[in-house]
């Protein structure tokens, strides 16, 4: 059954007539977005926070960097790709998230402000993350993390960006100890997979959102054209990090998680799947509000505080 908590507050969102963010053109939705993840955000965490930005092709990207105040020696580096359906979101609205996961996991945290479409279509928020992976790996002893002990995180569109920085960092040579995959999108494009239609309307993202911002994202064509936009595509998932798999059992992207999990699995990839029964889309931002997004925020945290672990 849907969870009690979020079910109040759909109906309270249905009688509020907020809009679909669907709806709106990016640079309208992007305020209206950053404001429904306040509401959920937690009293911030106690962390040191710096922001810095490092040159990509065709300009520059921030970065802001979350360290523990708790003095412990070099420790595992986490970077973090926020959601938003790849044209919305950024530092600020992610803020309480990634500090939550530095405070809890002990971790470096590094969130990425990649540049957002439809000014900067696909596959420019993949240059950027990876761009930003590879600052990270060249410059982790600098922000007090270890080189040999490297994650990647996001939920939404950045699970789908962490999980193609997995399959690049293996490309690249890049060592990465974890990823961590958000209810990620994972298919090529809205309907490919049976939970884009079933949990399609009312349930917080809806189909039309999805269809929205692939349509910002890869252009008139709404269908991503290779791996770096779907990682169902690529046509080997074997020796990738191991990977903790998040999906809600209410959102339209629940399928995309499941399917990704089960191919990485059938690789050899050690995969933990992990669905939250009652949960739609977009729980870990509703840790101050929600039981079960403060659950899974902490259980993200601990895995990568166990898996990012010194040896």
């Amino acid at each position: 059954m849907l969870d009690v908590q979020l079910k109040t507050m759909l109906a309270a969102l249905t009688a509020s007539g907020a809009p679909d963010l669907g709806d709106l053109p990016p640079e309208v939705g992007r305020p209206v977005y950053r404001q429904i993840l306040a509401a959920g955000d937690l009293p911030p965490a106690d962390v040191q926070v710096d922001d810095r930005q490092i040159v990509v092709l065709g300009g520059a990207v921030g970065l802001r960097i979350y360290r523990p105040r708790r003095q412990a020696g070099a420790r595992g580096v986490v970077l973090y790709c926020h959601g938003g359906g790849f044209a919305l979101g950024d530092l600020d609205a992610y803020d309480s998230v990634c500090r939550t996961i530095c405070f809890d996991s002990g971790c470096v945290v590094v969130s990425v402000d990649y540049r957002l479409a439809p000014e900067h279509p696909f596959p420019a928020a993949v240059d950027d993350c990876l761009a930003a992976l590879t600052w990270v790996a060249a410059h982790a002893a600098e922000i007090g993390g270890d080189p040999g002990r490297l994650a990647v995180c996001g939920d939404s569109a950045g699970g789908n960006l962490a999980a193609v920085l997995a399959l690049a960092a293996r490309r690249q040579g890049i060592a990465l100890r974890y990823q961590v995959l958000v209810y990620p999108v994972t298919s090529a494009a809205p309907g490919d997979l049976p939970s884009h239609s079933e949990f399609g309307e009312g349930y917080v993202l809806s189909r039309n959102a999805m269809l929205a911002f692939t349509r910002h994202y890869f252009g008139d064509a709404g269908r991503a054209p290779d791996w770096r936009g779907a990682p169902l595509l690529a046509d080997d998932l074997s020796g990738l990090a191991p990977a903790l798999v998040m999906v809600g059992a209410y959102d339209v992207l629940r399928d995309d998680g499941v399917a990704y999990a089960h191919a990485m699995t059938e690789a050899g990839v050690q995969v933990t799947l992990v669905e939250y029964a009652g949960m739609s889309h977009g729980f870990i931002n509703m840790a101050a509000t929600m039981t079960a997004g403060r659950l899974a925020l902490a259980q993200v945290a601990s895995a990568l505080r166990h898996a990012l672990e010194a040896a």
